[in-house]
């Protein structure tokens, strides 16, 4: 069987989490392929707000497999934390969370580290949620990370220390007032070592791949977006990993060719959290009208996030390079009640009229060029068919689609799973 993957297409918090959860009920294994704890994918049901950072999000279905790939980083501290928070549900996380034993750890120092190093930026700081995700593929780079695997070893604790020795020199490197106290700060990871050991490690490759053999349907969950990819994405204003479609054959150890469907999820405007150009940016009422009805603050790190119309020509770019199959509009509901919407559908790049996302785009070099649409007034987050949407919104979809050359499958209405409307 096909492995069939699901990434953003924007900045992140496009509204993976939730669609995850409403197409776990078709797949046996829900698979995370990249990222840390610097994601944050909240679903909502039954009026409960779950916001999941580490744990792919089909945890809530007893009957799905939930793999953590060996693409992804794990702070213990943040998922003991995470698995805490799993127990009022009564879910049996031991029997259907596993994780690859080719992880990569995320240590007390990586986290003093990421803090120190964006101190050290001042003015140029690139908006690291500070959890430690770039040092920590840093070091997996530099082939001195530490593995889950290494913590079923009995000299664990000794390479553990043999690196954060290290990453305290590092720190004092940077030369910034970073106050820290790490022995305080390694009983907590200690302890939430232990807690991690009691879930089952497995080699994941291997597990996928006779999974694949036996039939299984297999869905591979991504974290941020693709303009935050560490090759494609808006450098170096970049997450540390490869969360466009390529990110999910390295993070899993599935082979190119065993790629099925590529869904493809995105606002029905753009938003950005932390630094970084952002071509489409509102500064007006209208950006804060945006922000307000949709609720536009970090899941994970409660930043506000900056808000503007639709850069379609960033969209087509994500859809590109990863070879989106099927795409998934979200939080449409959010633009009712604007009298007029608008698109970018081209850009003024030093003075040319260009359709390509170019290798910069600071506000310096481009400007936005814009179609204009007639808004609507309708409330969709009581609807629940397509028949149902109003002419403006049908238009709207209609233009995306025909640029895109991608069908729109799935519009979301609303933060629950059930406002989730399948064209």
């Amino acid at each position: 069987m096909a492995v069939d993957l699901l990434l953003g297409l924007q900045w992140g918090d496009e509204g993976k989490g939730k669609i995850v959860d409403v197409l776990t009920s078709n797949y046996n294994i829900i698979a995370r392929f990249q990222g840390g704890p610097n994601a944050g994918h909240t679903l909502e049901f039954d009026g409960i707000k779950h916001v999941l950072r580490t744990i792919p999000s089909g945890i809530f279905h007893k009957e799905s497999v939930n793999v953590i790939g060996n693409g992804v980083v794990i702070d213990p501290v943040v998922f003991a934390k995470e698995l805490e928070g799993l127990d009022q549900f009564n879910i049996d996380y031991k029997k259907n969370l596993i994780i690859s034993r080719k992880a990569h750890v995320i240590l007390p120092t990586h986290r003093l580290l990421d803090a120190a190093s964006e101190a050290s930026k001042g003015k140029a700081k690139i908006g690291s949620t500070l959890k430690g995700i770039g040092p920590t593929y840093m070091d997996k780079t530099g082939r001195n990370g530490i593995r889950v695997g290494d913590l079923e070893l009995s000299d664990w604790k000794e390479k553990y220390r043999a690196l954060a020795n290290k990453h305290e020199a590092l720190i004092e490197f940077y030369n910034v007032d970073v106050q820290y106290n790490l022995k305080e700060m390694e009983v907590e990871f200690f302890e939430a070592v232990e807690v991690l050991k009691t879930l089952q490690f497995i080699d994941s490759e291997e597990y996928l791949f006779q999974a694949q053999k036996s039939g299984k349907t297999i869905l591979a969950e991504g974290a941020q977006g693709s303009l935050l990819d560490i090759d494609f994405g808006t450098y170096p204003f970049v997450t540390s990993s490869n969360t466009t479609a390529a990110g999910a054959c390295t993070g899993l150890g599935v082979a190119p060719n065993q790629i099925g469907e590529v869904y493809g999820i995105f606002k029905a405007y753009t938003t950005r959290v932390g630094s970084g150009p952002f071509p489409t940016e509102l500064f007006d009422e209208v950006g804060e009208k945006m922000a307000k009805i949709g609720n536009e603050f970090g899941a994970v790190t409660g930043r506000n996030r900056r808000c503007g119309w639709l850069d379609l020509i960033a969209l087509k770019y994500a859809c590109q390079v990863n070879g989106v199959t099927k795409l998934m509009m979200m939080k449409g509901d959010v633009l009712s009640g604007f009298k007029s919407l608008k698109v970018c559908t081209a850009y003024n790049y030093k003075g040319e009229t260009i359709t390509h996302l170019p290798y910069s785009i600071e506000p310096e070099n481009l400007k936005p060029i814009y179609t204009e649409f007639k808004g609507w007034k309708e409330d969709l987050t009581k609807m629940t068919e397509e028949a149902q949407f109003p002419k403006e919104l049908n238009d709207y979809i209609a233009f995306l689609e025909k640029e895109l050359e991608i069908p729109i499958q799935v519009v979301s209405v609303g933060p629950d799973r059930k406002q989730t409307i399948f064209r």
